[in-house]
C-alpha cells in the first residue's frame, strides 16, 4: 500500500471532525479487535475529492470488532449497549456494532450467500462488496491510526468503483449504482 495514499488518508479522517469523535469515543471503549470501516471511512475521502462537505452522504458509523470467545446475541447485544451509551444522539444511533466473529452466523440467511467464518476485523474487509468500500481505521493508544486495506488505497482516491476481486457478490452493482447517484465522478468498472 503506498505511503502517500495512507499519509493522505490519515489526514482526511483527522481532518472530519465527526469520524474523529467516533474513533476517539470506540478508542476509550477498546473493543477487542476494533476498527470502523467502509462508509465512515472511504465517503469523507470521496466528497474531499469531488468537494463535498465532509460527512455528504454518511448514514452511520459501521463498528466491527472480533470477539470470538462469545459468539451470542446477547455478548453482541453487551456491546453494542455499551457503545451506545458512550456517545449522545445523533451518534448514538448512527454507531453500528457488530461482531465478526458471528457473521457468519446470519450472512447467509439475510443475502443469500453463504459466508465462511472471519478470523478478526480487518479478515472482513476482504469480503466487503468493492475495493473502494474495504478500508477501515483504527485510532491507537498512542493517537497513531491503524490503516487496514486489502486491497490498497489506489482505486479509492482514483475514484475507480471495483468488485471485490476475490468474492464476486450478487450486491456490486446495486452499491455501486447508490454509489454512484450520490457520486457521478465515479467510474464504475466490473459487471
Amino acid at each position: 500500500m503506498s505511503g502517500d495514499l495512507e499519509s493522505r488518508l490519515e489526514a482526511i479522517v483527522r481532518a472530519t471532525p465527526n469520524l474523529m469523535h467516533v474513533l476517539t469515543t470506540v478508542r476509550a471503549l477498546d473493543p477487542p479487535d476494533w476498527l470502523i470501516f467502509s462508509g465512515a471511512v472511504y465517503q469523507p475521502v470521496l466528497n474531499h475529492l469531488t468537494g463535498r462537505p465532509a460527512d455528504y452522504g454518511i448514514k452511520d458509523y459501521d463498528l466491527g470488532y472480533f470477539d470470538a470467545s462469545d459468539i451470542s446475541y446477547e455478548a453482541e447485544d453487551v456491546v453494542i449497549r455499551k457503545v451506545a451509551a458512550a456517545f449522545e444522539p445523533p451518534f448514538r444511533e448512527m454507531v453500528e456494532v457488530r461482531n465478526q466473529a458471528q457473521v457468519h452466523l446470519w450472512f447467509e440467511q439475510r443475502f443469500g450467500e453463504a459466508y465462511a467464518p472471519l478470523t478478526s476485523s480487518a479478515e472482513a474487509l476482504n469480503r466487503f462488496t468493492s475495493t473502494v468500500f474495504a478500508v477501515g481505521v483504527r485510532l491507537e493508544p498512542d493517537a497513531s491510526l491503524a490503516i487496514e486495506a486489502p486491497f490498497g488505497l489506489e482505486d479509492l482516491f482514483a475514484m475507480r468503483l471495483r468488485p471485490n476481486p476475490v468474492r464476486r457478490g450478487a450486491g456490486f452493482q446495486r452499491t455501486a449504482e447508490a454509489a454512484q447517484r450520490r457520486w457521478p465522478e465515479l467510474v464504475v468498472e466490473g459487471p
